[in-house]
């Protein structure tokens, strides 16, 4: 017959401190390591308890390294900026992360706005600043004249060098262009007469007036003048002021202008 002995005071004593010793070993333990414990068994010497401990939610693994970095999450630069990558995406790089990357377009982008702006600027500039390769234009009636610095002012070939500034800068009255007139002049601003001690601006060829005198301007195959115009009459005029024309204005006023009196009898103003 088998026999129940009373547990004694002391042995349950020693088996509670026993149990006690084993879990703060167990918590101690996995409160020193990085990991936690996933299961650890603690058996006692002489007894047939097992005390299965299971860490406490709280104790964090150790993080995973990315592969591309060789800095674990808790080594990445400190602090986060709103264009760095967010806590939760540490791990990644930073051309993963949206800030970084709509960062770099932004940079870009004003890059390529600052270059434009550059060369805009450096095209108006040497618009503004650049000077006519070729003076030449023609003026009203389809006159020689003299282009200014704007390229678009056309002055009449017979007022440059009159000591008037018809360009806003001036170059019509420049040292350079009126230092030595005729000579100083370009070619296609002067007209040579069948004397060469006269000339004649571009523009005073074929006005109909007798400007060099002896109607070389006026006549001939040096001047190269069109037959008279409607606002003229053609006629040998009796006065050299001019050549082979008169002015319809002048037609019936009572004065002879032609050899012939076409003018005051056939003539019509």
């Amino acid at each position: 017959m088998n026999k129940t002995h009373p547990q004694r005071n002391g042995d349950v004593a020693a088996s509670g401190s026993t149990k006690s010793l084993s879990e703060e070993r167990v918590w101690r333990n996995a409160g020193k390591q990085d990991v936690g414990l996933d299961t650890e068994q603690v058996t006692e010497l002489g007894g047939a308890a097992v005390l299965q401990a299971e860490p406490p939610e709280t104790l964090s693994r150790s993080p995973p390294k990315h592969p591309n970095l060789s800095q674990t999450c808790q080594t990445l630069p400190q602090p986060i900026t709103s264009f760095s990558c967010l806590p939760t995406d540490c791990c990644r790089p930073c051309s993963a992360c949206t800030g970084c990357t709509w960062r770099r377009a932004c940079i870009s982008v004003v890059a390529l706005l600052i270059l434009a702006a550059a060369v805009g600027l450096a095209v108006a500039l040497g618009l503004l600043t650049r000077v006519p390769v070729k003076r030449f234009c023609a003026a009203s009636n389809n006159r020689t004249g003299f282009l200014c610095d704007d390229s678009i002012t056309c002055v009449p070939a017979s007022q440059v060098c009159d000591r008037v500034n018809d360009c806003r800068n001036g170059e019509d009255e420049q040292e350079k262009l009126c230092g030595d007139v005729p000579h100083s002049l370009p070619g296609y601003l002067v007209f040579r007469c069948s004397n060469p001690a006269y000339w004649v601006y571009a523009d005073q060829r074929c006005n109909g007036m007798n400007d060099c005198g002896d109607c070389s301007d006026e006549t001939g195959s040096l001047a190269a003048c069109p037959p008279c115009g409607s606002q003229w009459w053609s006629c040998s005029p009796v006065l050299y002021e001019y050549c082979s024309c008169v002015p319809r204005r002048l037609c019936r006023d009572g004065v002879q202008h032609c050899l012939s009196w076409s003018d005051e009898y056939i003539c019509r103003p």
